[in-house]
């Protein structure tokens, strides 16, 4: 998880995202390097946009906030009708 912090705060700081600067970054907070890890990490950024997988992120927290109030007035609805279904809240899990 470190590791991901660490390629967060370089993108935002408009360094480069690479094994070795994710690994500077590690070593100056006092964290544990997990190279293999940190290879993983590097690969899968390679693959996709990270300012898209920011912004899906920042997004869902609201968007499952917003499903789950009116799911919560139909199970109040439903609990004044004595009907036992219960409806669970839609989302997508954590990204990271």
């Amino acid at each position: 998880m470190e590791s991901i912090y660490a390629a967060l705060l370089l993108h935002k700081v408009g360094g480069k995202i690479s094994e070795a600067n994710v690994e500077k970054v590690l070593t100056a907070a006092g964290a544990k390097i997990d190279k293999d890890q940190i290879a993983k990490l590097i690969t899968g950024l390679k693959q996709t946009d990270i300012n898209e997988i920011i912004k899906s992120a920042s997004v869902m927290p609201v968007a499952t906030a917003q499903a789950e109030e009116p799911a919560k007035k139909k199970k109040e609805k439903k609990e004044k009708k004595e009907e036992e279904t219960e409806e669970e809240p839609t989302g997508i899990g954590s990204l990271f």
